[in-house]
């Protein structure tokens, strides 16, 4: 398995994060559309794709302000 030096850890973190997080809302978000059935692998698979390819680009724009604003918001104390 390849390792990526540790400067890379929030990139990492935030692209595992949306891989996650879009596979299980797309899945329940499907689900509550069409049911488990005929069809239902190939329409998540298709929402995921297309949550996937768009929150991506978002999570590693948005990363460095909320790590910002977390930093802010909390104390070593």
């Amino acid at each position: 398995m390849a390792c990526l030096p540790k400067r890379f850890a929030p990139l990492v973190y935030g692209i595992v994060q949306v891989v996650l997080t879009t596979a299980i809302s797309t899945a329940v978000a499907v689900h509550q559309w069409i049911g488990f059935g005929p069809g239902y692998l190939s329409r998540w698979l298709t929402s995921w794709a297309a949550a996937l390819f768009m929150m991506i680009p978002v999570v590693v724009l948005i990363s460095p302000v909320v790590r910002r604003v977390v930093s802010v918001l909390t104390t070593d104390k």
